[in-house]
């Protein structure tokens, strides 16, 4: 960076971003959170397919915003008839345990790193646990009141309840995985911040992931839309160490600037 762009910068919030991201080791962690959800979330699925009859993939599809043709490539993934042999469900389920307690994991060395908290790791396994439990309890109750908000609101007001949603949810993951050594309201600004850009990634995907979908399947077949799934779930973690990166750095200045007003209040009394 030349130098007059550094002297500029010296002292703004960009810098202090960018010191926190250096801190995390941004793209290191990104792949890792990225790695850790691939690993679960797709033989989770597959899991959930076989227990319960019926197709669910159709959630991810929606979730990355495909259209049509990406739709049924992605429906392509799995299978039409789901096994129930007591070996692949053992295996499922040992995959999806080890990918969720990773994914688990990541997520909390990236808020100790970003909120300067000790890494307790592998000792918050029970942690892990319950938080595992609270996605899948929120991930299922936004999946069972989807179609009767699609046909009872517009998307502008499902947009406003998913962002809401996904706010509380941050924040309550980061006051939990931190075991409640951050306050929760120094956590508002970055749940704030995680929110927006998940928005914003649900808005990317949507024009970007089905055409991507598709021209990796025509070229590579079936482990090319692996990779495009892979690199949807880098994004998200992308969005969650930026997030929490750059609300952190909100709420430190914010901070900041109010102790400068009460010192100056204090002095001038």
């Amino acid at each position: 960076m030349p130098s007059a762009i550094r002297r500029r910068l010296r002292g703004s919030s960009i810098e202090e971003l960018a010191a926190r991201l250096k801190a995390l080791d941004f793209g290191k962690a990104v792949v890792l959170f990225g790695a850790a959800l691939l690993l679960s979330v797709l033989p989770l699925m597959i899991l959930l397919s076989a227990l319960a009859d019926e197709r669910i993939d159709d959630d991810l599809s929606r979730h990355l915003g495909l259209d049509s043709r990406g739709a049924q490539i992605i429906r392509g993934l799995f299978r039409t008839t789901p096994s129930h042999s007591a070996s692949s469900i053992a295996l499922g389920l040992l995959i999806a345990f080890a990918g969720t307690m990773a994914v688990a994991s990541s997520l909390q060395g990236i808020y100790a790193v970003v909120f300067g908290q000790q890494q307790r790791g592998w000792r918050d396994l029970p942690r892990f646990v319950i938080w595992v439990a609270g996605l899948l309890l929120t991930a299922t109750g936004a999946a069972a009141y989807d179609n009767p908000l699609r046909q009872a609101v517009g998307p502008v007001v499902r947009a406003l309840l998913s962002f809401v949603l996904v706010t509380v949810f941050i924040w309550w993951t980061m006051h939990f995985l931190l075991a409640g050594r951050v306050p929760w309201r120094q956590l508002v600004r970055p749940a704030f911040v995680t929110s927006l850009l998940w928005l914003a990634l649900a808005l990317f995907s949507s024009v970007y992931f089905s055409s991507a979908i598709i021209s990796e399947h025509r070229l590579y077949g079936t482990i090319g839309v692996v990779f495009i799934l892979l690199t949807w779930f880098i994004a998200i973690g992308a969005v969650v160490a930026l997030g929490a990166a750059w609300g952190a750095v909100w709420q430190q200045r914010a901070q900041d600037a109010l102790q400068r007003r009460e010192s100056v209040r204090g002095t001038a009394a």
